[in-house]
């Protein structure tokens, strides 16, 4: 198995360093999709990512809403970005129903996913899969994959 193409190793002390250094692999692909258990910080760093970004909206987890939108300057262009939460699909065709796959086929905009082992089939190449786990109550380790 090939090497991830980026490990960070972060805590919320150190937060916003990890999403800078993110965002620097992560702004060339314009789907994300964030994997780990209930309470790894998925959530939390995609806050943090924003806060980098200097979203200008308030940024919450999508749990209920499913999708929020979000806008940032790119260079003096206005970005969005689809902030999803997939926990709750209980499938493909639900999540086909819900307008994810309207999000993701949107070349111009970013979406990041929470909870993308709910509905992998849609999610369109290539794409970075990110991964979040704990190490202890602070730290965290966040593995980022490119799927081609």
């Amino acid at each position: 198995m090939p090497a991830p193409l980026l490990q960070i190793s972060y805590s919320l002390a150190t937060i916003e360093n990890a999403a800078r250094q993110f965002w620097q692999v992560a702004h060339a692909y314009n789907i994300l999709a964030f994997s780990g258990d209930m309470g790894a910080g998925k959530t939390t760093f995609i806050h943090a990512l924003c806060n980098y970004l200097q979203v200008q909206d308030a940024v919450s987890s999508p749990t209920f809403a499913l999708i929020n939108e979000y806008h940032f300057d790119d260079n003096g262009r206005d970005r969005v970005m689809y902030h999803m939460d997939w926990y709750r699909l209980r499938n493909t065709e639900e999540a086909i129903d819900s307008g994810m796959e309207d999000c993701l086929l949107q070349k111009d905009n970013y979406s990041l996913i929470e909870w993308p082992e709910k509905a992998p089939e849609i999610i369109p190449h290539p794409h970075l899969w990110i991964t979040i786990k704990t190490h202890g109550e602070n730290e965290r380790m966040m593995d980022v994959w490119l799927k081609n």
